[in-house]
């Protein structure tokens, strides 16, 4: 059996690949009849499947060891090649729209192509090409900085996500000093951090420019695909989040400033939840594998089906080691149908929502690799979240396997953290308006804007005085800003959406689990606000439907002895 690391890698010919589409175009443009475009946008994504096979290759692997230097210098090739590849796709578009067989076209392939195709007209033209590579460039050394953290802590040589346990340790001073290394870890690359992100408000500010936009705010959001909602939407959300979610969050953590006894929560205290410790799996990697194996088994036979091929195919590298790049993502290699997971396990309970967070995008684009396009494989990236935080919520029955007898203890996290997530994933929003409205601040404006957005949205934090989070350094470390601007919302509103998963399981489970899986294998068939209705999720844009869900959270949560934990 064809194995991940069976998948060939080949550096793509990109002047090949653009002579190739162009013939075809050409092609597209003489043909007779409907029949012939139909085969020959066949021909043209089949293309693209190739190109796109090779550069997920390159990331995962560059990802795994970022100190491999083959794939270091394919990562630079990528970064210099996919704008080219935007370039020819956004040609490709044009050309489709203006075929005069394209009510037939519509027809065939559906009318969101041809909207995201009109949208990606107004996101790329030639003028830029060199602005991309420039912030592709960049990212990838914001990554590289990260992903070489080698801090001395505990007698051992540390990177970021190694970090992590200490950070969640019993000791008060072990927390406190695990978070002040880690942090420390960004001050002490605050200039460079502060550059990095200079170069690409500033390439990102002229790009928009070029394109006609006023800020990089707008074409942020066409970036983003954002087709049927706007700024002002997402602001009438944020606002919610400030009167409904806020204040339940204060309360919350009042209640846990209790739980552990304490006179006055610092930052280091708030991933402390219980004077007994968080709640941890009970097994080492491999243990915990086998439990997700039963769970996907008795879930259903679409997830023991799925989680067998991603099984068999070793489509899971999720231990933390040296030269590996932080965090975790799930993405998905074409032309081998196949999606990938990658993270840092580190002994804490986020292993485990790895197992179903990244696990619930790779079921999702595992349901629809049948798309009739690449389009839509994957939907926009805030309904795609819902995949994700949906599953966590879906799978909540088989928490006790992994947990044991803290399986109530992880619920009660795990519910809470979802609902305190959402005033920071805002705050990150908000931050991000402020930046690309505000292109010309300086590196001290930004991290003092962010400082008064934290005190609106998160009120109770006490950094203890240390200086580079008082005066406003946290969002350092949040690599969607510096690699994906403008995506954090997308968290959030999904975030919403789930709870609304958790709400529909806990009435009728069968139809909450149908709801999942129509979800899943529409993909991207069509657009947020349309795949919501299409699941009979509520908007979350809805005037009164953040009260209106988080009132069921706050009583599922209000109901719970969390002193017996």
């Amino acid at each position: 059996m064809l194995k991940f690391k069976d998948y060939e890698y080949k550096r793509p010919d990109i002047e090949g690949y653009k002579k190739e589409v162009n013939e075809r175009l050409e092609a597209f443009k003489a043909a007779d009849t409907v029949e012939e475009q139909i085969g020959m946008m066949t021909a043209l994504n089949k293309l693209e499947n190739d190109i796109q096979t090779m550069a997920e290759l390159c990331y995962i692997r560059n990802s795994i060891d970022t100190t491999d230097e083959f794939y270091d210098k394919e990562m630079e090739f990528m970064d210099e090649m996919l704008p080219e590849v935007e370039g020819v796709k956004t040609e490709y578009y044009k050309t489709i729209i203006a075929s005069e067989f394209k009510d037939e076209l519509i027809e065939k392939f559906g009318e969101l192509l041809f909207k995201k195709a009109e949208n990606q007209i107004q996101t790329f033209d030639e003028v830029i090409l060199e602005d991309l590579k420039k912030e592709n460039k960049l990212s990838t050394e914001y990554r590289k900085l990260i992903a070489g953290a080698a801090i001395e802590f505990d007698g051992k040589t540390l990177n970021l996500s190694q970090l992590g346990p200490y950070k969640e340790s019993k000791d008060r001073d072990v927390r406190k000093k695990a978070n002040e290394a880690s942090f420390g870890f960004l001050n002490d690359n605050q200039e460079a951090l502060d550059r990095i992100y200079d170069n690409l408000v500033a390439v990102r500010t002229t790009m928009a420019k070029k394109m006609g936009f006023e800020s990089f705010t707008e074409l942020g959001y066409k970036r983003m695909e954002r087709l049927d909602y706007d700024q002002h939407m997402v602001e009438t959300f944020r606002n919610q989040v400030r009167d409904f979610i806020v204040p339940i969050c204060s309360e919350l953590r009042t209640r846990q400033e209790k739980r552990l006894d304490l006179k006055g929560m610092k930052y280091f205290d708030l991933n402390f939840r219980f004077k007994s410790g968080n709640p941890d799996p009970k097994g080492d990697p491999d243990w915990i594998v086998s439990k997700a194996d039963k769970m996907y088994k008795e879930l259903s036979t679409e997830t023991d089906d799925f989680f067998k091929f991603m099984r068999e195919k070793e489509l899971l590298d999720l231990v933390t080691k040296k030269g590996k790049a932080g965090g975790g993502y799930c993405t998905y290699i074409p032309n081998y149908e196949s999606p990938f997971i990658f993270s840092n396990f580190n002994g804490t309970l986020g292993d485990v929502t790895v197992l179903t967070h990244e696990v619930g995008h790779a079921f999702q684009v595992y349901s629809s690799r049948d798309a009739i396009v690449p389009e839509y494989s994957w939907p926009t990236s805030e309904a795609a979240e819902i995949h994700s935080m949906g599953m966590e919520f879906l799978t909540w029955p088989w928490m006790d396997d992994f947990f044991l007898e803290d399986g109530d203890k992880f619920r009660y996290v795990h519910l809470e953290e979802g609902l305190q997530f959402i005033p920071y994933g805002v705050s990150v929003d908000e931050f991000q308006h402020y930046v690309y409205n505000n292109p010309t601040a300086t590196p001290e404006e930004r991290r003092a804007k962010w400082r008064e957005i934290e005190k609106t949205y998160l009120p109770h934090l006490d950094y203890d005085g240390f200086d580079y989070l008082e005066m406003g350094g946290f969002w350092q470390k949040q690599a969607h800003i510096y690699e994906m601007p403008f995506y954090y919302i997308d968290y959030t509103l999904a975030q919403m959406c789930a709870f609304q998963y958790l709400v529909k399981s806990l009435e009728n489970r069968e139809e909450a689990w149908q709801s999942y899986v129509t979800l899943c294998k529409a993909g991207g068939k069509k657009s947020f606000l349309g795949l919501l209705e299409l699941a009979g999720l509520e908007s979350p844009f809805e005037v009164g439907s953040v009260e209106k869900i988080t009132t069921v959270i706050k009583k599922w949560l209000d109901n719970v002895d969390d002193s017996k934990f």
